[in-house]
């Protein structure tokens, strides 16, 4: 019965696998099919990373993704810090209940309304001031920062409930200012949190496709509108090879990751 029980266990986290992975692997693999059909295998070629390189479009909004993610994961560690801390600090306030409510309300809202909502507001903006004079990068980051803010205050504010307060205090009754304390003792405590916050709204920012369609313009397409409207067309290799590159980016990031955390940890044991 026991090994039943494993055999069991093992064969569904091998399906479990295979059904997330495989579809990944067929990917890379046929990103160096000769054929243009992605599903012909007719020869191994890497001739598509060669074009992809070559398409202005795709590099084009790559380099406008990138851009939007980084300002947009900055500046959303920056407002997340702030609520986090109000939330976590600041214990019950007037107002605090809407605040909670505006802060987390672009967690459960559909995509499509948030970005329906972001393109009437430009709109009245500029009939009413006229800003912004067009919709394209600008308009894309504000609107990535409306939802990646709540996902990193979440982090941020669980951070710092769990943060000793009696370390901050001790700096306090030593004479060090509010401003010194959150900076010298606060940030290096939560710096993973912010890290991993940072990372967060960056995936999320260079992830999203809904959104942006709604609150972008002419001539300011991202890299998913751009991998989208190709792939409506059909499939491409170059859209392979894209992905492929992504996976190996993301793999690197991955195992540099473990491999720092495991480096910490092994000094933190030995210390």
């Amino acid at each position: 019965m026991r090994r039943w029980r494993s055999f069991s266990l093992f064969s569904v986290l091998a399906f479990g696998y295979a059904f997330l992975y495989v579809p990944i692997l067929s990917l890379i693999v046929y990103s160096f099919n000769e054929s243009r059909l992605v599903t012909v295998w007719a020869g191994f070629s890497t001739k598509w990373y060669g074009e992809l390189l070559q398409n202005d479009q795709i590099l084009s909004a790559a380099w406008l993704s990138l851009k939007i993610a980084v300002l947009n994961a900055s500046g959303s560690v920056v407002l997340g810090s702030l609520a986090g801390l109000v939330l976590a600090r600041f214990g019950r306030f007037r107002g605090r209940t809407a605040f909670t409510t505006l802060i987390t309300a672009p967690l459960v809202m559909p995509e499509v309304i948030i970005g329906l909502s972001l393109l009437l507001m430009f709109v009245t903006l500029q009939n009413f001031i006229g800003w912004p004079g067009e919709r394209g990068m600008t308009t894309i980051t504000i609107a990535h920062l409306t939802f990646s803010t709540a996902y990193v205050t979440v982090v941020i504010q669980s951070r710092l409930s769990q943060m000793d307060v009696s370390i901050e205090e001790a700096a306090l009754d030593l004479g060090a200012k509010p401003a010194k304390v959150f900076f010298v003792i606060t940030v290096p405590v939560i710096a993973p949190a912010l890290v991993a916050g940072w990372l967060l709204a960056f995936t999320l920012s260079l992830d999203d496709l809904v959104i942006a369609s709604f609150v972008s313009g002419p001539g300011a397409s991202t890299l998913p509108m751009v991998v989208y409207s190709s792939v409506r067309l059909g499939v491409s290799p170059q859209i392979n090879a894209l992905a492929t590159i992504i996976v190996c980016i993301v793999t690197v990031a991955i195992l540099i990751a473990g491999f720092i955390m495991h480096r910490q940890e092994k000094q933190r044991r030995n210390a």
